[in-house]
């Protein structure tokens, strides 16, 4: 990578790197992953604010980067092997609270990636809330960050449905 294209991988992922506001939600620390170059998946993690004085509940999300987008969350199996697993119901973020999705945990999930991610690219995600709405949220690839799915093979979990998963 040139000196000058690695500037401007930095200029994008700081300007990505802005929080989203929409009525009392704000987006902060959010980041996209894969787990290499030729991933058919991945996924996007933040930390979501409630400013508002009720609780709110993050219900769905979509991109253009993907075939579909689902919330998902760890749980383990029966046979004690760790599954990724849908959230049809979302997750719930409390009044004046906040709520992560981070790697091990709640996450939003990219499946059947339309085009490759590169560090410094920048996703286009929309976050939809029960009583906020719509949040559009531009997130920085970063394939570098410790402590996300570039940690761990994405082909290992198993993939399935929550029945009564909830936060």
């Amino acid at each position: 990578m040139t000196r000058f294209k690695s500037l401007l991988a930095a200029t994008a992922l700081t300007l990505a790197a802005f929080p989203a506001f929409a009525e009392g939600i704000m987006i902060s620390d959010a980041y996209a992953r894969t787990s290499g170059a030729m991933a058919k998946s991945g996924a996007a993690f933040m930390v979501i604010e409630n400013h508002a004085a009720s609780d709110d509940r993050l219900i769905s999300a979509s991109s253009d980067v993907a075939q579909k987008v689902e919330l998902h969350t760890h749980k383990a199996g029966a046979d004690g092997v760790m599954q990724m697993v849908e959230v049809p119901e979302g997750f719930a973020v409390p009044a004046h609270g906040s709520h992560a999705l981070a790697r091990g945990g709640d996450h939003v999930m990219f499946l059947g990636l339309t085009r490759p991610l590169a560090q410094g690219d920048v996703v286009a995600v929309t976050l939809t809330f029960e009583k906020a709405g719509v949040v559009e949220v531009e997130i920085p690839v970063d394939l570098q960050r410790q402590g996300a799915m570039g940690d761990m093979p994405m082909q290992g979990h198993k993939h399935g449905h929550a029945e009564g998963t909830g936060n």
